[in-house]
């Protein structure tokens, strides 16, 4: 990038960029591209893109993306991110974002997951929706969202990061297709108007000690807020939602590291529960081998 595409940064002395250019976002699309492939974190990509400038990063998202769906990925629906006030005031925002999920992603209630496929996972609790039909246009009402709403799933969000030791900014997670990794979902469908969504309760436990508290209203006051939000977001930009996807509407509560195999098991008041059931599948390749 040329002196002339930057300028220095009223944000904590950083230099950020006025516009990334087409190499740029290239460049930071390999970046994560390589670190995916090599399970090798790597170094943030706000260098490239700048650390404020969001539309250059979900260029960068859209062409990991595009990568992927051209190896044969299906899209499957949308997640959204950074849901709470905290969070947003750790990364200087004052919105959610939001990314892309892949049918790769999505797991069922109690599959065992392997651990290997994650670099530096991290697990927080959701509400999934799943529509019955299109939202578009970037004013999509709440009222819109409950009438498309087909069906909720208490669902798990394993987030991950391609960036080592999770160095993030607003630009870096949005470029990595909001820190996306994998997502467990229930398999009882309830519906919308079944649920009080505001009040809802959620409790994550590991090996039976509780690792993570939260409610409905963590996630922009209601998860109905949250997808509203995202469909307008989407809509924007040229990817609007439609039937038959899968929105994880934001987490409830604190987010937790993984830090070894074992199940992990959220409870969502009446929603109820989902099971992540992690294992590191090159151990137990290693225990079949000697066995052998």
């Amino acid at each position: 990038m040329s002196d002339g595409h930057r300028q220095q940064g009223a944000y904590c002395g950083e230099l950020i960029a006025e516009r990334a250019g087409t190499e740029e976002i290239a460049a930071a699309a390999a970046r994560l591209r390589a670190a995916a492939a090599s399970g090798v974190p790597c170094a943030p990509v706000r260098d490239l893109i700048g650390g404020w400038d969001q539309d250059a990063a979900y260029a960068v998202q859209r062409a990991v993306l595009d990568g992927r769906l051209a190896d044969g990925a299906r899209r499957v629906g949308h997640k959204i991110g950074l849901t709470s006030a905290a969070v947003q005031r750790q990364f200087g925002v004052h919105a959610p974002d939001c990314g892309v999920l892949l049918d790769s992603m999505v797991h069922t209630d109690r599959e065992p997951l392997d651990l290997g496929l994650f670099l530096q996972p991290r697990i927080e609790a959701e509400v999934a929706f799943v529509l019955g039909r299109d939202l578009e246009g970037p004013w999509v009402t709440a009222a819109e969202v409950i009438a498309a709403t087909d069906f909720l799933l208490p669902a798990l969000e394993i987030a991950d990061s391609r960036i080592a030791d999770w160095d993030i900014r607003i630009t870096d997670t949005v470029a990595d297709n909001a820190s996306g990794g994998a997502v467990v979902l229930g398999t009882t469908p309830r519906p919308l108007a079944a649920v009080d969504l505001p009040g809802l309760g959620m409790a994550l436990d590991h090996r039976g000690e509780t690792v993570s508290t939260g409610s409905g209203a963590a996630c922009l006051g209601t998860p109905v807020a949250a997808v509203t939000w995202l469909a307008r977001a989407a809509a924007r930009r040229g990817d609007p939602l439609r039937a038959g996807d899968l929105v994880l509407s934001g987490a409830l509560g604190p987010m937790v590291p993984v830090t070894g195999p074992g199940v992990f098991r959220a409870r969502l008041d009446g929603l109820g529960e989902v099971h992540a059931d992690l294992v590191r599948a090159d151990a137990a390749d290693a225990t079949e081998g000697s066995a052998s």
